[in-house]
């Protein structure tokens, strides 16, 4: 990690959730930054980001690993089945790219009969198609 102080052992500080939350309430209690920051030896900016977590989110905020959240591809079992407003979704929108695929190869099929009834109309060609009477 960039920047990170390392401990004796080489491995960037880990701080527990009761530790941010200590030095967030005393952030939040008026205690000057600068000083807090040199007495903890933590940078500003962290200290700022665990504010704003806690502010945001609460307690959980400081708990929060760091990155992002396993997904499902992550060896943590199979995602939850889906509700049925989605399941709703997904249905509809096959049905969506259905209708697309119709719609494509009906304006294909119109574009060849305009072409075959254009070259047609050529004095002496026989007509693919009668006319429709009114």
């Amino acid at each position: 990690m960039k920047g990170a102080k390392k401990a004796k052992g080489g491995k960037p500080r880990v701080h527990t959730p009761e530790f941010k939350l200590s030095v967030v309430q005393r952030m939040m209690a008026g205690e000057p930054i600068a000083p807090l920051s040199r007495e903890l030896k933590l940078k500003r900016e962290m200290m700022y980001r665990w504010r704003d977590a806690y502010r945001e989110h609460g307690r959980w905020g400081l708990e929060r690993p760091k990155g992002r959240p396993p997904g499902p591809s992550a060896g943590k079992g199979p995602a939850a089945p889906p509700t049925a407003g989605e399941e709703r979704i997904r249905a509809l929108e096959r049905k969506v790219g259905q209708q697309a695929l119709v719609i494509d190869f009906l304006q294909r099929a119109c574009k060849r009969v305009e072409a075959l009834r254009q070259e047609s109309k050529e004095p002496g060609a026989t007509a693919s198609m009668e006319r429709s009477k009114p």
